[in-house]
């Protein structure tokens, strides 16, 4: 970034970040010439890469029918196809769609993820408002720690991760509360079975639903895989199976938060199909449109439909551009590559090429505490002392550092980096999340990359 005037009101009020002309495939170029490597997708966004063909000439087939009409007035055949793709999409598991195209907030409005997030949240307490026999004392919500489910002030009270919170912490919701992560590289215990592991973290949830009082809860949300709090954590085997019996045992809702594992960046194209279970309420977004457009979505069980429809009718909750056509057109286009193009099937390949090639050349790091993932969306964290896992402190900001190193013309590639990833404020990470269409050839690329970037960062850390 340089030093510059800018009316915009940039992440670092101090800096102007260097302007992006173009993009192809895996590649932004930049203003100044630099061919930038892009294997993070942004923020795991850009699943088929920049510039695809096909999906700009849908976007500009529905500009020339309707740019813009308002939900409150009518439909459109852009926003019933997507829907009805998604619904298939799942077998009829969730049966109704609700898709939004923008933020909640005016600094950044084209991020769709905390709308439907808020969405999420309002639609379960209303749906237990609309049961025959309603049920108005559930009004709280359990997260985890350090989960991160957007920056509106609903959906970072959801969410448990410390250094987003840490401003704004006297005017979050009251209502909400966090239990552990299923995270296996600094939770589970020497010895201790995944069985086990998935028990006690039962045990906790439970524990928290008796705490709050169990008629009082809402929902349990949680990421299939955690993404840029954590850094593509994945749970282990049967986790969310009991997370769910935990809630449905005290009637609460399941929620699954899938903005960033979702829309086959995991290797299916919902992370839940995984893991056995089918979720109550699911939010989807980045690799749904893959950054053509904005638009994300909540996908629904009918459990909740047949509420509302015996009820009010009516979700109590909208937005201006809701359903956009555009958004729409960009998602369904973006699927319909995924889907005819069998890239799903690439993901797994070259996911699993992937995790290879990021063990084999920086497992044995001293700095490289930890590598996992899943498909296309991995994740390496830094400690000081690989040996007990002591992270570094967080005034040494290594993972920001990374991300720096990495922007830099000489390797010109996106390491998207978080901290807090130990104990809510100390702990480095960064991931990679490569377009669903990616090569091996790109993979090496990614991976001697990101290798340079990390030994010089840390050559440089270690002679301080």
């Amino acid at each position: 970034m340089t030093q510059a005037t800018s009316a915009v009101l940039h992440r670092d009020t101090r800096f102007v970040p260097r302007k992006a002309i173009g993009g192809k495939g895996i590649y932004i170029f930049l203003e100044d010439g630099t061919k930038f490597l892009d294997s993070t997708g942004g923020a795991a966004v850009s699943c088929l890469g920049h510039g695809h063909e096909l999906v700009n000439q849908a976007i500009i087939h529905q500009l020339n029918q309707i740019s813009y009409c308002h939900t409150a007035f009518f439909g459109t055949e852009i926003s019933e196809e997507l829907a009805q793709f998604l619904v298939d999409s799942t077998d009829g598991q969730l049966s109704k769609v609700y898709i939004v195209s923008s933020g909640t907030y005016v600094f950044r409005p084209t991020q769709p993820k905390n709308h439907f997030l808020e969405a999420a949240l309002k639609l379960s307490r209303q749906y237990f408002l609309e049961l025959p026999t309603p049920q108005p004392q559930r009004t709280r919500f359990i997260g985890r720690i350090p989960s991160y489910h957007g920056i509106t002030l609903g959906a970072l009270s959801a969410g448990g991760h410390v250094l987003r919170r840490q401003p704004f912490e006297p005017i979050l919701a009251k209502n909400t509360s966090h239990v552990s992560p299923c995270y296996a590289y600094r939770g589970k215990k020497p010895n201790e079975s995944d069985e086990s592991y998935v028990a006690r973290l039962a045990a906790e949830l439970d524990a928290e639903f008796q705490r709050v009082g169990p008629e009082t809860v809402c929902a349990f949300i949680a990421e299939p895989v955690v993404g840029a709090a954590l850094g593509c954590v994945p749970a282990v085997p049967g986790y969310f199976q009991a997370m769910k019996a935990v809630c449905e045992k005290y009637g609460a809702l399941f929620i699954l938060d899938e903005v960033m594992s979702g829309m086959g960046r995991t290797g299916t194209l919902h992370a839940w199909e995984q893991e056995g279970v089918v979720p109550d309420l699911q939010t989807i977004g980045k690799g749904l449109g893959g950054g053509y457009a904005p638009c994300s979505a909540v996908l629904i069980s009918e459990k909740i439909v047949e509420a509302l429809d015996k009820g009010t009718g009516s979700f109590r909750h909208g937005q201006t551009y809701q359903g956009h056509p555009v958004g729409c057109a960009a998602a369904l286009a973006v699927q319909k590559v995924i889907k005819e193009q069998n890239l799903l099937d690439n993901v797994r390949r070259m996911g699993a090429y992937l995790e290879q090639q990021l063990r084999s050349r920086l497992e044995e790091h001293p700095h490289v505490g930890d590598i996992r993932g899943k498909g296309l969306f991995w994740g390496v964290e830094f400690v000081k002392d690989k040996a007990t896992k002591e992270p570094f402190e967080s005034e040494a900001a290594v993972a920001f550092h990374v991300q720096e190193t990495g922007l830099k013309p000489e390797y010109s590639i996106s390491l998207y980096a978080a901290s807090g990833t130990a104990d809510g404020t100390r702990g480095d990470h960064v991931l990679l999340a490569p377009p669903y269409n990616v090569t091996r050839e790109e993979i090496d690329l990614i991976v001697d990359n990101t290798k340079r970037v990390i030994d010089d960062v840390f050559a440089k850390v270690n002679a301080v």
